[in-house]
């Protein structure tokens, strides 16, 4: 039986089209080590198959609509590096009409492309192997049209239609993510619990992970930052070694990947316990920003639009506290604001941490519809050497990131477990 995400691609793709979606491969880690495998977010989620070298072909028109090429069966290999499905569990496990050993893709290409009008297939996908396959194949085929082979005119990017799809999460699809969320939600709560000056931020980190893993999570949804002090200024800091310190800020950005969906969370508290005055200002800009732009969301709204109102939120915090100084209209027409609010409000969120999907249509942001998950993500950054700041805010960085669903009456915040308000996470921590 086919995946229903698998049978709405095929009543989408045009008539008399063939698509070859390719799984990802596994990837050297270190000489003739791997890294864990995780399978091609496109490729699992048509197919549900979760092993590597594997090729998808769906061809509505033809009698064999669904095709997999795997790994076979092999009992040697599968004593060192696990069990298969193979051919048969390909048919059996995974809904093939027809399944073959992958070795034997390349000869039987010319047979799926013959008389496709057009091919779905992405070009630049990380595998220049099958590209190259692909292009030869069809040069042959042009070559050969006298003698009546008709190969595909054009080549269109699946993504196309895939994209489209997994922009709008199901009803399923939306449970997973909330399960994600709620583990994520508790790995913050445990994080803030053990957070204290003399502790690394690697020991935070494995506590997070840990977490992920006994709740059920096939792993971090991206690498996790754990940023202690002005470590928080750094956007993407993963180093993760430094000791935590009286007085500072913690910023934990981390999220589960469960069943192939991610969360995505951040969160920033004390080391200590208690924010100080200073960090306090900062936090309550920055949430104030982050739940009222949480409340535009709704069908219709753009992340353009919100992330314009988070800016003109931040400005004007910000000359209030006299990070900036000056017209806040004029502050914002200048980009002066980067200096300490340098990234995006947010982004879409789904079997990838930065989802796929079209941000604009037609030249213009899109506005979202009831389905699509994204996340809000406010924050201010003053590094350590930051000039013309008063000294309190120094090596201040705070970013507090949600999960929210957009539904048809406005949204639903799936990361609400871990907490925000400063009462709460004051409260939590002296527990």
């Amino acid at each position: 039986m086919l995946r229903p995400q698998l049978a709405e691609f095929m009543r989408r793709m045009e008539p008399n089209s063939v698509a070859i979606l390719p799984a990802a491969r596994e990837a050297t880690r270190s000489n003739d080590t791997e890294y864990r495998f995780r399978q091609d977010s496109d490729f699992y989620y048509l197919t549900g198959f979760k092993e590597p070298d594997a090729v998808a072909v769906v061809a509505p028109g033809k009698q064999e609509r669904y095709t997999l090429f795997v790994r076979p069966r092999d009992k040697e290999k599968e004593t060192w590096t696990g069990r298969r499905a193979g051919v048969e569990g390909a048919k059996e496990i995974y809904g093939a009409d027809a399944a073959y050993p992958v070795e034997e893709f390349q000869e039987k290409l010319a047979e799926l492309l013959d008389g496709a009008r057009q091919l779905y297939y992405r070009l630049g996908n990380g595998n220049p192997e099958l590209d190259q396959t692909v292009i030869r194949q069809l040069a042959r085929m042009r070559a050969s049209g006298r003698r009546g082979v008709r190969p595909p005119q054009s080549i269109v990017d699946p993504g196309t239609i895939l994209h489209e799809l997994r922009l709008f999460k199901t009803d399923e699809e939306i449970a997973l993510m909330q399960r994600a969320a709620d583990i994520a939600a508790e790995a913050h709560r445990e994080a803030m619990r053990a957070a204290r000056p003399g502790v690394k931020e690697y020991e935070i980190e494995a506590l997070i992970e840990y977490i992920f893993r006994r709740s059920g999570a096939n792993a971090p949804a991206y690498n996790t930052i754990v940023g202690g002090g002005a470590n928080a200024t750094i956007l993407h800091y993963i180093n993760n070694e430094a000791e935590l310190k009286d007085g500072d800020l913690l910023l934990i950005d981390a999220g589960a990947e469960y069943e192939g969906f991610a969360s995505d969370i951040t969160r920033t508290f004390p080391v200590g316990g208690r924010f100080t005055d200073a960090q306090r200002d900062i936090y309550e800009l920055v949430l104030d920003c982050q739940e009222r732009c949480i409340e535009m969301v709704a069908p219709g709204v753009t992340l353009e639009e919100m992330h314009e109102r988070s800016v003109e939120i931040l400005t004007d915090g910000m000359v209030r506290l006299g990070l900036l100084r000056g017209d806040v209209k004029k502050l914002i027409e200048e980009e002066q604001y980067k200096k300490f609010y340098m990234h995006r409000l947010g982004h879409y969120l789904g079997m990838d941490v930065h989802d796929v999907g079209l941000y604009h249509a037609d030249g213009q942001p899109r506005p979202v519809e009831a389905g699509v998950v994204m996340t809000v993500e406010p924050g201010l950054y003053i590094a350590e050497d930051a000039d013309g700041v008063p000294d309190k805010y120094r090596g201040i960085g705070v970013r507090i990131e949600d999960d929210v669903l957009v539904t048809p009456e406005g949204y639903r915040v799936l990361t609400t477990e871990a907490p925000k308000q400063v009462e709460e996470i004051e409260s939590l921590m002296a527990r």
